[in-house]
């Protein structure tokens, strides 16, 4: 994880421009550099480094001797590298992961070399021999990547938004900035001047389409048809898989627990995946709750199930209340469900960086969407329809978890790994028969918990406890986190301001006093970006009018249960 910013036909002082590049310092505590492109006096690249693969040789952008007119800015781990350099006989100059990147553009351009890649990964990659600029961006975006283009051709790319909302512009008083689409890449042209000019954007992989370098994947080899062992075993074969390769770092490793089906089955196969690998450091698991929280009740059996050293972090509800600022700044967003969840999660991460010595952090994210894990695919009209909402939740999650995900743990150091949001995991689940998906038995992810069923990874309690909201699962089930965070805006927000909110708010006007404030703090920091969410995150199939699981039918009647 790291912070990327390049500029491409800046007209104002670069040494001007840069302080923008610091307000992603966050990203790379470790290092950073600028770095003037030659020959081009108004172009330059900035690099924030999290040193977590070769320490030594890792700053960026990445040259090397062979490709000495290729600039490479990355933020990303490329976990198949090893193999494709083995496979390709490509002559390494560093030990840097990325370095992949340049030798399979190189070799087969820049189509082959995105599909290639099996990781996460944002990259700004410059060829000044042939005079050209490409973008790219991972498949669920779990990388993050945002960029800025003016008519004449200024062009200004940066891992968050925050990092280009100040760059100034002759031409544009307001530069518009946007986030770059995840499973693209796009071609510019380099004029002599700095400036550019999009030749074409493309998708280039579907999620539930299998990737290009599974033909070089060295997984055990899958048993054909839909037979529900066959099937099971294919899914666990995929997802130990998907754990091991993100094994790679040279850095401590730990692990979000909350208690969960999804952070509990991967915490657990971690943990195994770690003792295969002789790693000399007890795995350390984290839960956040506050007092009576069901999540860190649960998580403490989990860890006492697989025996990680296990982290517990209280916090209180004014606590909670205090980093909303600091939070909303961090996600660059005020969708309301994702900015409750992020609280936890960013607590979490602030005490990780200051009481431990972990640095890349699994995660279980993803699997809500990729499963149909959320309590309202209970509501779904046809596992069609199932089918579909689960790719679109997909197609979206660099708006709501994927970024919660990155920004809460960025903003504190830390790179997030998440197994559930493989390529070969992924585009396996999507490709079963949408019958086999479906929530069965009133209980959502049953084909998940059925494939785990006898591998005691986890307690069976655990394996089979209904679906919780990470932001509802850290307060009792008597006071709900929304219920605490709604009671303190009441007083915060008053009705004129309500009655006057779509004159105030015209995007995305919100319907709540909740939603309001937090509008507000946006605004603060961001005004004028609106545009940057297209629509809340809200459940499908239900009249429920907020997004808390707690306020959906089924969770009340399975809590009463």
């Amino acid at each position: 994880m790291c912070g990327i910013w390049a500029l491409f036909g800046s007209d104002d002082c670069l040494s001007v421009q840069c302080l923008s590049a610091m307000k992603i310092a966050h990203r790379g505590p470790d290092a950073f550099r600028f770095e003037n492109v030659n020959g081009y006096t108004n172009c330059c690249f900035g690099f924030h480094r999290l040193a977590v693969v070769d320490q030594l040789f890792g700053m960026q952008p990445i040259r090397v001797k062979k490709y000495p007119y290729l600039w490479l800015c990355y933020n990303g781990e490329i976990y198949n590298h090893r193999k494709l350099q083995h496979h390709f006989e490509f002559e390494y100059q560093t030990k840097v992961d990325g370095e992949i990147i340049l030798h399979l553009y190189d070799k087969g351009g820049i189509e082959q070399t995105v599909c290639m890649l099996d990781g996460v990964f944002a990259f700004i990659l410059l060829d000044t021999a042939n005079k050209k600029v490409f973008l790219g961006r991972d498949t669920y975006g779990v990388r993050p990547l945002f960029k800025a283009m003016t008519e004449d051709g200024f062009l200004a790319v940066c891992s968050e938004a925050k990092g280009l909302v100040n760059l100034k512009h002759s031409m544009t008083p307001f530069l518009k900035v946007e986030p770059f689409f995840p499973g693209h890449y796009e071609v510019l042209d380099l004029k002599p001047n700095g400036k550019v000019a999009s030749v074409e954007m493309v998708k280039y992989h579907h999620c539930r389409d299998e990737p290009l370098h599974a033909l070089y994947d060295s997984v055990e080899k899958l048993f054909p048809g839909f037979e529900i062992e066959t099937v099971k075993s294919n899914l666990r074969i995929l997802f130990d898989n998907a754990v091991k390769k993100r094994l790679m770092t040279d850095r401590r490793i730990g692990c979000l627990l909350s208690g969960g089906l999804d952070s509990s089955l991967v915490a657990a196969t971690l943990l195994k995946q770690l003792k295969e690998a002789q790693v000399q450091y007890p795995l350390q698991t984290f839960a956040i709750g506050m007092e009576d929280s069901p999540d860190l009740l649960a998580a403490r059996k989990v860890a006492n199930h697989i025996g990680s050293e296990h982290h517990e972090v209280l916090f209180n509800s004014e606590e909670g209340i205090q980093v909303l600022d600091e939070v909303i700044f961090s996600l660059e967003t005020y969708d309301i469900t994702t900015v409750r969840a992020s609280v936890g999660m960013y607590l979490i991460s602030k005490y990780i960086r200051k009481n431990t010595d972990s640095v890349v952090i699994f995660s279980g994210e993803g699997s809500d969407e990729l499963t149909q894990g959320y309590i309202y695919f209970h509501k779904a009209p046809s596992p069609e329809k199932a089918e579909e909402e689960s790719e679109r939740l997909l197609r979206e999650l660099y708006l709501f978890d994927v970024l919660r995900a990155d920004r809460t743990t960025a903003a504190h150091g830390l790179e997030l790994r998440v197994p559930f949001l493989d390529h070969r995991f992924s585009s396996y689940y999507l490709s079963l028969p949408p019958d086999m998906r479906v929530p069965k038995n009133g209980i959502e992810k049953h084909l998940l918990r059925e494939t785990f069923e006898d591998s005691n990874l986890i307690p069976k309690e655990i394996l089979w406890r209904p679906k919780e909201a990470f932001s509802d699962g850290i307060t009792s089930v008597k006071n709900s986190w929304f219920q605490i965070l709604q009671d303190y805006i009441e007083h915060q927000v008053d009705d004129a301001a309500m009655a006057s909110a779509a004159q105030k708010f015209p995007v995305n006007t919100p319907k709540t006093k909740e939603g309001y404030y937090y509008r507000q703090i946006f605004e603060h920091h961001y005004p004028g970006r609106a545009d940057w969410l297209p629509h809340y995150w809200m459940p499908r199939w239900t009249s429920a009018t907020d997004p808390s699981a707690r306020t959906l039918t089924h969770y009340k009647a399975s809590a009463k249960a």
